[in-house]
């Protein structure tokens, strides 16, 4: 018999029109008589988990246990965190981009994330939205349902978001260059960049400089090459090794040498 772990859980791309909406969703399912639990990559990006089945349950580094029984939003994903499927249970989960959730739920502050979805909005749309999908039971069908549901929600990027967005010099300091641009004060855009995307350019800039190390570690890997850590400090920016295994500690609560170990229990939602 096949193993229902690997092979009911993959990635469903979405139409070109949501390409600034949503990088793609994920699906997983368990058929199997245990429990599977997975380690998710930190992404910065604010996730929509939908549950059906038997409840799913999320564990975070400070040892937080938190049960999906519908639908949950929460991030920007910042850390790595535990996600356990129980027999019976599935998952179809909404990876927002960048600005895509402010665009959406608006004001709501990213600081009351993880919540019931229906309490950013006062509304009950999500509970209603999860019933109508538990009838559907192919995945991708359910993606298209709620590609469907969020075409009236979705608002225009603003201006600053969209100079963020497209920012490409990696020698000019985007908050200072785009304040300029428009005229405002530079603390005006990071208020904003902060209040949209939910993390400040700093933050992305770390995040991006340990995603370089992972994706050189997991070409190592693919490619059966041993991995020099002198060499991925130097190609990555970091300062010495031990800067390295403090960003490693830090997303994923394990050290470069343990990641490579635990390399096939990790699910990542950026890399392939």
């Amino acid at each position: 018999m096949k193993n229902a772990e690997e092979n009911n859980n993959y990635r469903i791309a979405v139409p070109s029109a949501f390409e600034t909406v949503f990088s793609h969703f994920y699906f997983a399912e368990n058929k199997t008589e245990f429990s599977i639990t997975k380690t998710l990559l930190p992404s910065f990006q604010t996730i929509l988990v939908f549950n059906f089945g038997t409840k799913s349950s999320l564990k975070s580094q400070q040892n937080t246990f938190l049960e999906v029984e519908k639908c949950i939003v929460l991030g920007p994903i910042k850390q790595a965190f535990d996600y356990t499927l129980e027999p019976n249970s599935e998952i179809l989960v909404a990876n927002f981009k960048e600005d895509a959730f402010y665009r959406f739920f608006g004001n709501a502050l990213f600081d009351s994330l993880p919540v019931h979805p229906d309490a950013l909005i006062n509304e009950n749309c999500f509970t209603l939205l999860w019933e109508e999908l538990q009838n559907i039971p192919d995945p991708k069908e359910r993606v298209d349902y709620i590609l469907d549901f969020c075409k009236p929600y979705l608002r225009e990027q603003t201006v600053i978001t969209t100079l963020l967005n497209d920012f490409q010099d990696q020698n000019l300091n985007p908050i200072k260059a785009v304040a300029s641009q428009i005229n405002q004060t530079e603390r005006n855009i990071q208020l904003n960049q902060k209040k949209v995307f939910g993390y400040t350019i700093k933050e992305a800039n770390r995040y991006e400089r340990f995603l370089k190390a992972v994706d050189r570690i997991q070409k190592n890997i693919l490619n059966e090459f041993k991995t020099d850590w002198l060499t991925i400090v130097d190609e990555c920016g970091y300062y010495d090794q031990s800067q390295l295994i403090h960003d490693f500690k830090y997303y994923m609560n394990i050290s470069p040498t343990k990641f490579l170990k635990f390399q096939k229990d990790i699910c990542s939602s950026n890399l392939d």
